[in-house]
C-alpha cells in the first residue's frame, strides 16, 4: 500500500509539472474539460460563446484557408483577415513585372477590384460530433493494420451515407488519439475567395529570412481575401453575380491591447504535432531525421539565394518556393535546439520509468501493456535506416523541378497504354498543370539545383537506396555532376514549355516515343524504383507496427495517467488553445519582452536591403507619429507574444482576448520553442502576433483604405 501511496504522489507531481499549460482542445469539449481552468486564467465568456449549433458563435467566424492556413470573418459582408504568407501565393499569382504587388502591395478600394483566385476555399465546420462507437465497429484485436484500415474505411463509407447534412455540406471523419477515438465534422465550403489587401512585403514579410521564427519580431504578417456566395448565402462556384457572404458570426475588433499576464486565446486548423511519442523517436528526430533535412535544405536556399539576388524575374518565380524551403529548414534547427535544451528525452524517459514502475504494480496492466516499451524502442531502431532513406528522396526529388515534369510527362506513358481516349484526357490535364509551373520555373536554376543535390543523393546514401541509371549516367560523363547536369538539361525536351507544347500537340504515337527514350523521364523512373523497391516496403512494414504500437501506447497513456486530461494531436482540424501573455527567458543572461513597436522598425531599418527595407509612407508616419487611434502613448504597437500552444495551420488564427474580441493574428512561433510540436514547454514556448492595432494602422493610414475599416465592428 505504501508502495502504490508513492507511485500515486509521484504520478501527480508528474502531471502537474509537464501538462499544466499546453494543449490544442476540440471545442466542442470545451466545457466539460476546460472552461473551469481557462476561467480560472482570465476568461470572461463562456464554453458556448466559443462552440455553439444553436447560435452564432466564435466557431462561425474560423475558416480554414485552402486547407493549410487559418483565416477569420470580420465584418458582415464576408471580409476575411489572415496572414500575408498565407495569402503570399495569391499575391505572386496577380504579380509580373509590370505590376508587382508581392514589392508593392494591394489593396482594393471598392468590391469591383477585388481579384479572383482560383483554387482558394474557406471551409467553416458547422458541427463535430464523436462517431467512434460506428467507426470502430467489427474491428477486433487480432487485426493487421491493413485490415483494421479496410474495415475502418468501410465503416466511415457507411457512415457518411447516414449523418445528417444539407446538400451543399460536406462529411469529414478523422482519428484522434492516434485512432483510438473518431471525430465527424460537418463542413461548409466557399470557392469564391477573393483578394482584397495586401501590404508590400517590406511590411507583411518584414526581416524576411533572418527574423523568421525569431522574437522581438516587426512584421505586419496580414493579408485580406472575402468570401462571396450564391444570393441565397450558400456556396458557389466563381460568378460575377456572386455576392458578399452573411456571416453567422463576424468578429468584433478591440483596440484596447493586451497587458503581461492577460487571457488569450488562439482559435484555428493546427496542422500536426506529435507530442505523446516515445523517447527512441524525439532521440532519433534530434539525431538523425532533423540533421538530414536541414543539410539538404542548406543546399537548397544557398543555390536560390544566389539566383534570386542577381534577378528580379527569378526573384518573383522563386519567392514562394524559397520561402516554404527556408520556413521548414530554420524550424528544424530550432527544433533540434530546444528538444535538447528542454531535455526532451530525459523527459519522456522519465514518464516512461514512471509508466512501467506503475504498470507492473497493477496485474491488470501488466498484462495489457507487458514490454509495450520495449517493442516501440526496437521498432525504432529498426526504422531509423529506412527513415534516413525517406527524408532522402522527399527532400531531393522534389526540389528539383525537371523531375516532377517528368513525372507528368510520365504519367503519359500510363494513359497510352489504356486507350487513345485516356492519352487525350491525361495531356490536357497535364499541359494545364505544366502551364502553370512555367510560370515559376528557370531551368538554369534547376539545372543547378539537380548539379548540387544529386552530388548529396549519391554521397549521403547506402549504395542499396541510389538509382541505378543515376550512378551510370555519373559514369559516363567522367563522374562530374556538373557535367551530367549540363548534358541531362541540354538533352532534354522538357525543360521548355513550347517544345513540350509542340510534342504533344502532334501524334500521339510518336509523343509517347519521345517520352519513353527523353533521359529526364527515364532518370526519374528509375529513381523512384529504386525507392520503392528498395526503401519503401521494408519502410512500410516497420511504420505499419509502430502506428500500432503507439496507438496501444496513446491508450496505455490515457490508462496509467488517468488523472492527465487529455488533448489530441493537431491534425488540420478545428482547435482552441489558450494561455496568457508572457515575455519569457530565451537563454543566459537574454530576457525578451512580450510586445515590440514601430522603433523597432526603424530601428532595424537598412535603406534598400532585401529584408529590412521600409516604406517612404511608414517613415514620414513615424516621424509625424502619425498613429491616429491605433498607437499607445506615442508609440505604435506592432507585435506581441503568449503562451498558445501553436503549431503549421495556426498561421493567420485570430488571437483572441478575454472577451472573444480580436486583438491580433497569430502568425508564428519562436525559434527556441519551435520544439512545441514534439514537446511543448512553457519556459519558452511562446506564438508571435502581430497587433491588430498595427494591421488597422496599415489598412488606414498607409493604405488609405478606409473602405475596409468602415465594414469592421471596432469596439468603443
Amino acid at each position: 500500500m505504501k508502495r502504490m501511496f508513492l507511485l500515486l504522489i509521484t504520478s501527480f507531481a508528474f502531471l502537474t509539472r509537464c501538462f499544466a499549460d499546453e494543449g490544442m482542445w476540440l471545442p466542442h469539449l470545451l466545457q466539460a474539460m476546460n472552461e473551469k481552468q481557462m476561467k480560472k486564467m482570465g476568461m470572461k465568456i463562456s464554453a458556448a460563446d466559443i462552440y455553439s449549433i444553436s447560435k452564432g458563435s466564435l466557431k462561425d467566424a474560423i475558416v480554414s484557408l485552402g486547407g493549410f492556413c487559418t483565416a477569420e470573418v470580420i465584418s458582415e459582408s464576408g471580409l476575411l483577415l489572415t496572414n500575408h504568407h498565407c495569402g503570399f501565393d495569391a499575391i505572386q499569382n496577380h504579380s509580373s513585372v509590370q505590376n508587382n504587388y508581392i514589392r508593392d502591395g494591394f489593396w482594393a478600394y471598392n468590391k469591383e477590384q477585388e481579384l479572383q483566385n482560383p483554387g482558394l476555399f474557406a471551409t467553416f465546420i458547422i458541427r463535430i460530433e464523436e462517431v467512434t462507437q460506428d467507426v470502430l465497429k467489427g474491428v477486433t484485436p487480432g487485426m493487421t493494420e491493413k485490415e483494421r484500415q479496410s474495415q475502418v474505411d468501410k465503416n466511415i463509407a457507411s457512415l457518411k451515407t447516414t449523418l445528417k447534412k444539407e446538400t451543399y455540406q460536406d462529411i469529414l471523419i478523422r482519428p484522434f488519439f492516434d485512432a483510438n477515438k473518431y471525430f465527424c465534422f460537418v463542413t461548409e465550403t466557399y470557392r469564391d475567395i477573393r483578394l482584397v489587401g495586401a501590404p508590400p512585403a517590406s511590411i507583411g514579410n518584414f526581416g524576411k529570412d533572418t527574423d523568421n521564427w525569431m522574437w522581438p519580431r516587426h512584421t505586419g504578417d496580414f493579408s485580406m481575401f472575402r468570401i462571396y456566395a450564391g444570393k441565397d448565402n450558400k456556396p458557389a462556384p466563381y460568378s460575377p453575380d456572386n455576392v458578399p457572404y452573411k456571416p453567422k458570426k463576424a468578429l468584433t475588433i478591440s483596440l484596447k491591447g493586451m497587458k503581461e499576464g492577460d487571457f488569450t486565446m488562439v482559435f484555428g486548423f493546427p496542422g500536426r504535432t506529435t507530442e505523446y511519442l516515445h523517447s527512441a523517436a524525439v532521440e532519433q528526430i534530434i539525431r538523425v531525421n532533423d540533421p538530414a533535412k536541414i543539410g539538404i535544405r542548406a543546399r537548397a536556399l544557398g543555390i536560390l539565394d544566389g539566383f534570386m539576388r542577381k534577378d528580379e524575374q527569378i526573384k518573383i518565380q522563386y519567392a514562394a518556393k524559397y520561402a516554404g524551403i527556408e520556413n521548414s529548414y530554420k524550424k528544424w534547427k530550432g527544433e533540434v535546439a530546444g528538444l535538447k535544451s528542454t531535455n526532451a528525452v530525459g523527459k519522456k524517459k522519465e514518464k516512461e520509468a514512471l509508466f512501467e514502475k506503475i504498470v507492473m504494480a497493477k496485474p491488470e496492466m501488466n498484462m495489457a501493456y507487458m514490454d509495450l516499451l520495449k517493442k516501440l524502442g526496437q521498432a525504432y531502431s529498426d526504422i531509423e535506416p529506412y527513415g534516413y532513406a525517406r527524408d532522402y528522396y522527399n527532400e531531393i526529388i522534389p526540389k528539383i523541378e525537371l523531375f516532377g515534369i517528368a513525372a507528368d510527362m510520365n504519367s503519359l506513358l500510363t494513359a497510352y497504354s489504356k486507350d487513345e481516349a485516356s492519352y487525350n484526357k491525361r495531356k490536357t490535364e497535364v499541359l494545364e498543370k505544366l502551364e502553370e509551373t512555367f510560370k515559376e520555373y528557370s531551368p538554369v536554376v534547376d539545372e543547378k539545383m539537380f548539379e548540387s543535390l544529386m552530388a548529396l543523393y549519391v554521397n549521403d546514401q547506402k549504395p542499396e537506396n541510389v538509382s541505378p541509371l543515376l550512378l551510370s549516367l555519373l559514369k559516363e560523363n567522367g563522374n562530374s555532376f556538373s557535367q551530367l547536369a549540363q548534358n541531362l538539361y541540354a538533352g532534354s525536351s522538357f525543360v521548355s514549355l513550347d517544345k513540350i507544347r509542340s510534342l504533344l500537340n502532334g501524334s500521339a504515337a510518336n509523343a509517347v516515343g519521345e517520352i519513353r527514350n527523353d533521359a529526364a523521364v527515364r532518370l526519374y523512373a528509375d529513381l523512384l524504383k529504386t525507392y520503392t523497391s528498395s526503401v519503401s516496403p521494408k519502410l512500410n512494414e516497420i511504420q505499419s507496427n509502430i502506428n500500432q504500437l503507439q496507438r496501444t501506447y496513446m491508450q496505455a497513456q490515457m490508462d496509467v495517467f488517468s488523472d492527465k486530461v487529455y488533448y489530441p494531436d493537431a491534425n488540420s482540424t478545428l482547435r482552441i488553445t489558450y494561455g496568457n501573455v508572457k515575455g519569457y527567458k530565451a537563454r543566459d543572461a537574454v530576457q525578451y519582452d512580450y510586445y515590440t513597436y514601430l522603433d523597432g522598425v526603424m530601428e532595424k531599418y537598412k535603406p534598400g536591403d532585401y529584408e529590412f527595407d521600409v516604406p517612404k509612407k511608414i517613415i514620414e508616419l513615424y516621424a509625424k507619429k502619425d498613429f491616429g487611434p491605433y498607437g499607445l502613448n506615442g508609440r505604435q504597437p506592432v507585435c506581441f507574444i503568449a503562451a498558445n500552444h501553436t503549431t503549421g495551420g495556426n498561421s493567420g488564427s485570430p488571437a483572441l482576448d478575454a472577451y472573444g474580441n480580436l486583438v491580433g493574428l497569430n502568425f508564428d512561433r519562436v525559434w527556441e520553442g519551435t520544439m512545441s510540436d514534439i514537446n511543448y514547454d512553457v519556459s519558452i514556448c511562446r506564438n508571435i502576433m502581430v497587433d491588430i492595432r498595427y494591421v488597422l494602422f496599415i489598412i488606414d493610414k498607409f493604405a488609405g483604405a478606409r473602405n475596409l475599416i468602415d465594414e469592421m465592428k471596432i469596439a468603443k
